[in-house]
């Protein structure tokens, strides 16, 4: 196992500003017509957070559905860019589903430049209102010479998870910036799982191309077994062309298994008995051992729940379901849309078992229906919009908050942390910033807790 320490915050190997010509200088960077307003994005008067409160957030959206409530008590929400977005991404997003310890949210960041971009790992302190970068996986992997030489190719995204171990350590992997660029001519042999830990930045190769040729967009890791599950997307010369299922030993530094069907998207992790489900299939550590079960195709799904419980969504559509781990049995719940847009790529639980958060509209579309924040009871199968945060964060700061891939609740159930897809007012074509908003779910809101 490769170990090194990242210590430089920042990733130079673009420079897009505009240069002056003169003794040598490069000539001035050249307008990106996708892309043309000014990086970073920034805050009115130097501010890196702001916040926002009131009950615009509880004016309703367009294409609200029949039977949809609103809070009655508006939220406070904090808001702000993810930083390092100093040139144009392909474009800057977040992919990773993160969580949260104690003040913490652990998210990231990528550019999905390819051949060669990069992403970020972050840390953000809802207490201090500060970020901190915690690895630049690009920067940190050539600083360990991990890239041979004939091979044009760093990774522009992070789509795994973010898990916490019980060693103290943060485990993720790295993945392709464009499905285009993993080929043979660009030397493409795999990607790495990686792990950081939060303290004092350091960062350690896991894993250098556990499956060959393959991408891996699809993580979870079992903290008290410290197995790192993944699932891949073939790159383009890749000899076996499905998606893979696989497990890695991380105390060993070896394969445990590697099989053919794969998740896509979304692993279940069940932390009392290490099984791990996905669309139709179940791996036991204990038997090593792959067999069927009635589970959908899992897009999003919560952690497991006090109750045993881990509710999901399939695809693109809001259809919910909640998935009993210990008798297999699948139980549709109906729709837990709110407006027109359904895809849901996150979805969290709160301490108790009881509500479950989400964004729909997770792929762009959701600032069409006011971008809802939804709040799903369980317990009375119901659907409530905390707060509706798009005419909010675009008439005053000109962003639009479009659509979410990660999010996560504190440990207490009283906060929800998102990161968030986006634009700038006058960018002509949609998605080229990121950020994070921090929304105080008011106790009104979660009085059955």
């Amino acid at each position: 196992m490769a170990r090194s320490t990242l210590r430089n915050a920042g990733f130079c190997a673009f420079v897009l500003a505009a240069l002056t010509q003169a003794g040598g200088a490069e000539p001035a960077a050249k307008p990106n017509p996708r892309y043309p307003l000014p990086y970073p994005p920034k805050l009115p008067d130097g501010q890196t957070v702001v916040t926002e409160s009131g009950p615009q957030f509880l004016k309703p959206g367009p294409n609200l559905r029949e039977g949809v409530t609103i809070a009655t008590v508006a939220p406070t929400i904090d808001f702000a860019f993810y930083p390092e977005q100093n040139y144009p991404g392909n474009p800057w997003s977040h992919r990773s589903d993160g969580f949260v310890l104690g003040d913490k949210f652990y998210s990231s960041s990528n550019d999905h430049l390819a051949p060669r971009g990069t992403a970020h790992l972050w840390e953000y302190d809802a207490a201090a209102k500060q970020f901190r970068l915690l690895c630049d996986t690009t920067k940190f992997l050539e600083s360990q010479k991990a890239f041979p030489e004939d091979m044009n190719y760093r990774p522009g995204e992070m789509q795994s998870r973010i898990d916490l171990g019980k060693d103290g350590w943060l485990y993720y992997a790295t993945d392709r910036g464009s499905p285009t660029v993993t080929h043979d001519k660009n030397g493409y042999r795999g990607e790495w799982i990686l792990r950081t830990h939060p303290a004092t930045r350091e960062t350690q190769i896991v894993a250098t191309f556990p499956i060959a040729k393959h991408t891996l967009p699809a993580s979870v890791l079992d903290p008290e077994r410290m197995i790192y599950y993944g699932g891949t997307a073939p790159g383009k010369d890749a000899t076996n062309q499905k998606v893979q299922f696989f497990a890695w030993d991380v105390t060993a530094g070896k394969l445990l298994i590697q099989a053919d069907d794969g998740p896509t998207r979304t692993l279940i992790l069940s932390p009392k008995t290490g099984r791990v489900f996905w669309e139709g299939k179940m791996y036991d550590p204990a038997t090593g051992q792959i067999t069927s079960t009635k589970l959908p195709h899992v897009r999003s799904a919560t952690r497991e729940t006090p109750q045993g419980i881990v509710y999901g969504t399939s695809g693109t559509k809001a259809d919910l379901w909640a998935f009993h781990v210990a008798t297999g049995e699948v139980e549709q719940l109906g729709t837990a849309a709110v407006a027109t847009n359904e895809y849901i790529a996150s979805i969290d639980a709160d301490p108790t078992g009881r509500y479950l958060y989400y964004i729909p509209g997770a792929h762009g579309g959701a600032a069409a229906d006011g971008t809802p924040v939804v709040q799903y009871d369980v317990k009375t199968k119901t659907r409530k919009v905390l707060a509706f945060v798009h005419a909010t964060f675009w008439e005053k700061y000109g962003y639009a908050l479009d659509g979410s891939f990660g999010s996560a609740v504190d440990e207490k159930g009283e906060r929800l942390f998102i990161s968030w897809d986006g634009w700038r007012k006058g960018q002509p074509r949609g998605w080229e910033s990121a950020a994070i908003t921090v929304l105080h779910i008011p106790k009104e809101e979660r009085a059955g807790n």
